[in-house]
């Protein structure tokens, strides 16, 4: 059963960074691609980032490029999203997904192409 944990969440000021990890278990880490999306209450969750399984190939939503990194350690089965330039906007409680098949091509921002979830971990911008 795969499992997905995620950590460095919290209340930071506007321009301000965070640096989030999810820890997989259950699952060959290095064989399936990883994403992170995010979600306001009351809204639908979005895509933020994704990762290729080999971490050669990287996509990001447009509201996050050149301020967001993904990236991840095989050797550690961690994923990791570095925040930088943080907006109020940016508001909200970020997940980390699993690709649903091994050796799935490139990236995807599709969250139907994800089949396992992390429980959340919240990221509050003020202004």
């Amino acid at each position: 059963q795969v499992q997905l944990v995620e950590s460095g969440g919290g209340l930071v000021q506007a321009g301000g960074s965070l640096r989030l990890s999810c820890a997989a278990s259950g699952r060959t880490f290095d064989q399936f691609r990883m994403g992170w999306f995010r979600q306001v209450p009351g809204k639908e969750r979005d895509f933020v980032a994704a990762i290729s399984w080999s971490g050669s190939s990287t996509r990001y939503a447009d509201s996050v490029r050149g301020r967001f990194t993904i990236s991840r350690d095989n050797a550690k089965n961690t994923l990791y999203l570095e925040m930088n330039s943080l907006k109020p906007e940016d508001t909200a409680v970020y997940y980390c997904a699993m690709g649903a098949y091994a050796y799935g091509f490139g990236t995807s921002y599709r969250a139907s192409d994800y089949d396992s979830w992390g429980q959340g971990t919240h990221v509050t911008v003020s202004p």
